[in-house]
């Protein structure tokens, strides 16, 4: 059967009263899921495996993706409100989200957010369609090697364009790769940077860093500016209209349609994920901009190019795990479980063997984006509400969501005060001028580097020339090397110009 026969027969399944129901209890979930810091959707389907037992192999499934696809839009919503990223894949969202929210524009925020959800998780669903035979057989050939040089370059991106100093840039992704090294060293048990404390044995969780750094720094800078920004009982407040202007959709649509590629293909590649995706969106949209210094500043394309990018990334995703038994995210990796649970193999054969189970799944991502639409933008005005809240009472709010998200990681008060240590790290970091964003994507990516570094040497017998002599990785290492050698000719090239002028002003 050709591809629009096993479609239509999808949706012929998924439109079923049962499976609807479950998209939607999938989606609603997985939206709160988003907006609760320290769950994230791997957490909850791992959490729902048990009730998988009771529903049909399709429904369990079903659900299970709608928290997927709905976790990773209520992400934006405490991103954009509160800059407190719900999810690590939220966090470029908060940086111009959040100054929208200042200004009063969190509606169009919020707006662009889920449409820009909507466009890029139904274009990725397209490529999953039409191109998962294809592109898990290229996939296949990104070894460890060149995820490491990809992890290098993405970081190398980041220095440069998250700060118009790059050595503040490498000072932040240094503290971040040191952050990710504290516990036991996962191939020789070894403990690292533990100073004899059990609590580090397991390493610090990413979540508590995002919180720290950006939820209670956030108090903190207020509390330290408050004169400058607003009084105590001042509302953010809302400004114009809760809906896009003309000239929004004129600044956003571009970046939607690029995210949503960039987003796709950084999904396919497996350990990417939609963290790396939203970081590309945004720092090709900032690349791209005739003004780059309005990001940061409340830019809607910043909020537009990570929420496409990191929803586009879900589709992307689901190619290595269904075509090659290869988890392609955290959440993708526990849908893996789900499948051999109920006795079903994802790899080459799972499309001709369960055709009608794939194209169901297929077509409930169709049907979770379309309700996730539907559900979030009616709400908008609801959840704009919460900036009515005077600053004075929203602060200790975010403080209180930022304390029980740490706690519920693991019960642990030692946790809340890895919280409170880490906001005092984003503010100090934030008084020095060293941009926040490179030390996250730092420690998020870390792990995998590490892991792929250790394979890739691993592999060559020890020949670290295997990062050059392999194309592709090359190819990524090289690209990060000439956009660092670019930037810094670019800016000396400034300074030199601004020299002359200033000695005609003398």
């Amino acid at each position: 059967m050709d591809t629009f026969t096993l479609l239509l027969a999808g949706f012929a399944s998924a439109l079923t009263l049962s499976n609807v129901l479950a998209a939607l209890v999938g989606c609603m979930l997985g939206t709160v899921v988003g907006i609760l810091p320290g769950l994230g959707p791997s957490t909850t389907v791992a959490l729902l495996i048990p009730v998988a037992f009771s529903l049909q192999p399709e429904s369990a499934l079903i659900m299970m993706l709608g928290v997927y696809l709905g976790a990773m839009y209520g992400g934006s919503l405490t991103s954009i409100l509160m800059k407190v990223p719900g999810e690590a894949s939220s966090v470029m969202t908060a940086i111009d989200g959040f100054e929208m929210a200042k200004k009063g524009r969190a509606g169009p925020a919020l707006a662009v957010a889920a449409i820009g959800s909507f466009i890029g998780g139904t274009l990725s669903v397209i490529g999953l369609m039409l191109f998962a035979p294809l592109i898990a057989r290229y996939a296949l050939a990104i070894g460890p090697a060149e995820y490491f040089s990809l992890m290098v370059a993405a970081l190398l991106f980041t220095s440069v364009l998250m700060g118009a100093d790059m050595i503040k840039g490498l000072v932040s992704i240094a503290i971040g790769l040191l952050i990710a090294v504290v516990g036991s060293d996962l191939q020789t048990g070894v403990p690292r940077l533990t100073f004899g404390q059990s609590t580090f044995l397991e390493g610090i969780d990413i979540i508590i860093v995002l919180m720290g750094i950006f939820g209670v720094g956030e108090v903190l800078w207020y509390l330290t500016h408050r004169n400058e920004n607003q009084r105590g009982g001042e509302r953010i407040g809302l400004k114009g209209k809760l809906w896009l202007t003309r000239d929004d959709w004129k600044r956003s649509w571009p970046a939607i349609i690029r995210s949503s590629i960039i987003g796709f293909f950084a999904g396919v590649l497996p350990g990417a994920g939609s963290s790396l995706a939203g970081v590309l969106g945004y720092t090709v949209e900032k690349r791209r901009a005739k003004h780059p210094e309005r990001f940061g500043q409340g830019a809607i394309e910043g909020v537009a190019a990570p929420e496409t990018a990191n929803n586009a990334a879900t589709g992307g995703a689901m190619i290595p795990m269904l075509t090659l038994g290869i988890p392609g995210s955290g959440t993708t990796a526990v849908l893996l479980v789900v499948f051999t649970i109920y006795g079903i193999q994802p790899g080459p054969r799972l499309m001709t063997d369960n055709a009608e189970l794939v194209w169901a799944l297929i077509a409930s991502l169709y049907i979770s984006n379309i309700l996730l639409l539907l559900l979030n933008l009616p709400l908008i005005p609801l959840f704009v509400k919460i900036l009515d809240v005077p600053v004075r009472f929203l602060m200790p709010t975010i403080l209180v969501i930022a304390a029980v998200g740490a706690y519920s990681m693991k019960n642990s008060f030692a946790d809340v005060v890895l919280l409170f240590i880490f906001g005092g790290i984003g503010f100090l970091m934030r008084r020095l001028g060293i941009p926040l964003v490179p030390l996250i994507l730092a420690a998020i990516l870390a792990p995998k580097m590490e892991q792929s570094l250790r394979q890739a040497t691993l592999l060559s017998d020890g020949d670290w020339s295997t990062f050059l002599t392999r194309p592709i990785s090359a190819v990524f290492l090289a690209a990060g090397l000439i956009f660092v050698l670019a930037d810094v000719i670019s800016k000396n090239r400034r300074r030199r110009s601004l020299i002359p002028a200033t000695a005609e002003d003398d």
